[in-house]
């Protein structure tokens, strides 16, 4: 094809300086699509778990993932890809450890982009038969949807920055309303702060409680992926960083005490148990009028389109910086002509995302229960995986690199390793309650098989870069370094330090 006629695919370098933090933070904190944690993880939590305090376990989970931070910025810092998570494990374990991370992380969050359509198809069918009287199966609805993000996602990055900066705007202002007028009318007249206690996370069934509470949170770690894309990367994704983390918990601990308070905390549980699916419209709905629960129906749909954008962004972006490399097919690191799109790896992901409605709705699988909270459950597992290997990571990267480094002992050791525990302990309790989280018997074949997968995954990852270390000696030397292929990884020069990898 003529390269004047085709809006193709010319190079391998992301567009710059498309991003500010504004537009960064708005990526990581739609793919986790806050009106859709308060309004259906929170719900569930209770219902599942008993625990009230799950409240408290957002505030808690914070504090983890903002220690996490502290290590997984350092190295952002001195090194700017779009492999992100991959890129740092590769730096501090090894080139085999990183394309494990790869692996898992790819198969994570494209579990977490594709399980939203099985939400956003149901729910947009429902709304339209009670508002239109229209009788549309929920698979041409998330046809819809994805047809919508397919394009996107071969478009500009800061075209879809400012489409989620809209929906992302609405969907906050409804949670900040609701979560105001739920404070303003109190059960009873009295303002309890119990489920914001610590204490309610002693209790059994907290491990369970903090395991789907940790869902909530997947998705704020996502800013070092638009590094390239980003305005000074090494002011960006910092403050992009911190900015979604401080939001989702404000946002998730505030609306899930809201609730509490206006339902009152020794009836929240029941309640939420009674409106599985509408809790929080239900809660505001005398205070606010009946329609609120219409508006909050269209901006529940809305904050699942806007999730479906962020993930499929940062499926494209992995897998570009693994083709990029050769880890993956060398066609995956191809960018659009136009726009510096991924273009191939971002069809790829449509691609899936086609297959598994036309497979689900062929086979007649249950959406919601299979593809939508199956797929976040088992997303959100693997990048806490992810997650953990990096934070140790980080320990490792900085041992070697210590004599060269200007971060400090906190940010090189100290918050690592306690991030590394934490994390670890939180992987624990979600392996340990898994069959809880998925909603079935102890011992179900899915229970284990699900989590296995990552293991398969991981094993793939590590035997491919191994073949790679026998067979083609110059990609594997050049795993985890973007485009840059003259530096040491392990001891970047303050070139790669400001850019290394950058296109």
């Amino acid at each position: 094809m003529p390269a004047d006629t085709s809006p193709s695919i010319v190079n391998s370098a992301l567009a710059q300086d498309r991003l500010g933090a504004g537009g960064v933070a708005q990526f990581a904190l739609t793919a986790a699509a806050p009106l859709l944690v308060v309004a259906g993880l929170v719900t569930t939590g209770w219902a599942v778990t008993g625990v009230t305090g799950i409240p408290a376990g957002f505030i808690a989970l914070a504090i983890i993932f903002a220690v996490f931070a502290v290590g997984y910025l350092a190295m952002a810092r001195r090194i700017v890809n779009a492999g992100a998570l991959y890129t740092y494990v590769a730096a501090g374990l090894g080139r085999p450890a990183g394309v494990a991370t790869a692996t898992v992380t790819l198969l994570a969050y494209s579990a977490m982009q594709v399980g939203l359509y099985g939400a956003i198809g149901p729910v947009s069918s429902g709304l339209l038969q009670a508002q239109l009287g229209w009788n549309l199966p929920w698979w041409v609805c998330s046809l819809m949807a994805w047809a919508l993000v397919a394009l996107l996602g071969v478009l500009r990055v800061d075209l879809n920055s400012r489409i989620l900066a809209v929906l992302l705007t609405a969907e906050v202002l409804l949670v900040v309303v609701i979560t105001v007028t739920g404070v303003a009318h109190p059960a009873g007249g009295h303002l309890s702060l119990s489920t914001l206690m610590p204490s309610n996370l002693v209790t059994a069934g907290s491990a369970v409680a903090l395991a789907i509470a940790v869902t909530g949170f997947i998705g704020f770690e996502q800013a070092p992926v638009y590094a390239e894309e980003s305005r000074n990367p090494r002011r960006t994704v910092p403050i992009a960083t911190y900015t979604a983390l401080a939001l989702m918990t404000v946002i998730y601990a505030g609306a899930s005490w809201a609730m509490s308070v206006t339902a009152g905390p020794d009836t929240i549980v029941d309640a939420a148990r009674q409106h599985p699916t509408d809790l929080m419209f239900f809660l505001a709905a005398p205070h606010l009028g009946d329609r609120i629960e219409t508006i909050g129906s269209i901006l529940f749909i809305s904050s699942m389109f806007a999730g479906l954008i962020a993930y499929h962004n940062a499926v494209a972006r992995y897998a570009f910086a693994l083709g990029r490399e050769q880890v993956l097919w060398r066609g995956f690191g191809r960018t659009a002509l136009r726009t510096s799109a991924p273009i191939t790896a971002s069809l790829m992901q449509s691609a899936t995302g086609l297959l598994v409605i036309t497979v689900y709705a062929v086979a007649g699988w249950d959406p919601m229960v299979k593809l939508f909270f199956w797929g976040g459950t088992f997303g959100a597992l693997g990048i806490l995986m992810a997650l953990t290997a990096t934070s140790a990571a980080v320990i490792a990267y900085f041992a070697r690199v210590a004599s060269d480094s200007d971060a400090t002992v906190w940010q090189r050791l100290i918050a690592p390793a306690i991030a590394t525990v934490a994390l670890a302990v939180v992987d624990w309790w979600t392996l340990s309650n898994y069959s809880t989280l998925l909603g079935v018997e102890p011992g179900n074949a899915w229970a284990w098989a699900l989590p296995s997968a990552y293991l398969v995954a991981a094993v793939i990852g590590v035997v491919w870069a191994l073949v790679l270390a026998g067979t083609r000696r110059d990609v594997y030397e050049r795993i985890g370094r973007g485009v840059n292929t003259t530096e040491d990884l392990a001891v970047p020069s303050p070139g790669l330090a400001m850019g290394g990898a950058r296109a």
